[in-house]
C-alpha cells in the first residue's frame, strides 16, 4: 500500500505557475501555501519574456508555488506590493513578504533563495 507522504507537509504546490487576477486571490494563494514566489510581470516587458522560463521551471522544479501577476491587469495590486518595475520578484514565506527582487535573476540563483526557505 503507498503511504501519502505529503499529508503532513501541507498543499502540494502546484507544477506550474497560477495566474492571479486580484488581491484576494494572490491573498488566497499565499495563505494556503508555505512559500510563494510571485512574478509581477507585463506581456510587452522583454526582461519579463526572459524571466518566464526560469519562472515555470522553479514552478516545477521547486517546493514555491509560483504565482504571476500581470501588472497591467492588477494595476492596485502591483502598488500595493511597491511594484515600480517589470519584473519583480516578491517571496512570501508562511505568509509574509520576505524578499523584493527587481530585474531578470538567473535560474540558480531563485533556486538557492527558494531553497533557503524550504528546505
Amino acid at each position: 500500500m503507498a503511504t501519502d507522504t505529503t499529508s503532513d507537509t501541507g498543499n502540494i504546490p502546484p507544477n506550474e505557475p497560477l495566474y492571479v487576477n486580484g488581491e484576494a486571490e494572490l491573498d488566497d494563494i499565499v495563505a494556503e501555501n508555505d512559500v510563494v514566489l510571485t512574478d509581477f510581470y507585463a506581456d510587452w516587458c522583454g526582461p519579463c519574456r526572459m524571466l518566464e522560463p526560469i519562472v515555470e521551471n522553479l514552478a516545477e522544479n521547486t517546493d514555491a508555488t509560483v504565482a504571476k501577476v500581470d501588472v497591467d491587469a492588477n494595476q492596485q495590486l502591483a502598488a500595493a506590493y511597491g511594484v515600480r518595475g517589470v519584473p519583480t520578484l516578491v517571496l512570501f514565506v508562511g505568509g509574509e513578504q520576505v524578499e523584493q527582487i527587481v530585474g531578470v535573476q538567473g535560474e540558480e540563483e531563485l533556486r538557492t533563495l527558494i531553497e533557503s526557505y524550504t528546505e
